[in-house]
């Protein structure tokens, strides 16, 4: 038996071990419901609007985006496995603002996304970003809280 309720779940990611647990929630509850799943990561080019176009810049863009072929490809991965319809999503822009609009312009029924991120002010940013997506989404919002004591 599977669900009409969710069809498409979104669940950001960010390769993490702190957000293993979003992404275990999205595939328990994409299996149960049969649901496809989008793995998606935002590069937050918005963070680097101030800093001038150079050499530095550009690697540290092609740094993100290798970033993200990694923490979207490992869901992927782990979804496929468990027999799961998934695919990758690689955003840039606003985090918050990006996922809000994906998830709106594509059916999404369900957001799931952790509250912590990596490390240090990492954590700050994804954590501001499950807040702005949750006051700000027309969808439900899961907010899984991750493991601090994971690094």
């Amino acid at each position: 038996m599977t669900s009409t309720l969710y069809k498409n779940i979104f669940v950001a990611t960010d390769g993490s071990k702190q957000n293993r647990k979003a992404v275990q929630h999205s595939m328990e509850l994409a299996i149960l419901s049969g649901a496809k799943l989008y793995a998606g990561y935002v590069v937050d080019t918005a963070a680097f609007a101030s800093i001038p176009m150079d050499a530095g810049w550009e690697m540290m863009y092609e740094l993100l985006g290798k970033e993200a072929n990694i923490a979207t490809e490992s869901v992927e991965k782990l979804a496929k496995e468990a027999g799961i319809d998934c695919e990758t999503v690689i955003l840039e822009g606003n985090p918050g603002h990006e996922i809000i609009e994906f998830t709106e312009n594509n059916n999404v029924d369900l957001i799931i996304m952790g509250t912590l991120g990596k490390t240090g002010f990492d954590r700050f940013l994804l954590g501001s970003v499950a807040e702005k997506v949750t006051r700000n989404s027309k969808i439900p919002v899961l907010v899984v809280q991750g493991d601090s004591e994971e690094e």
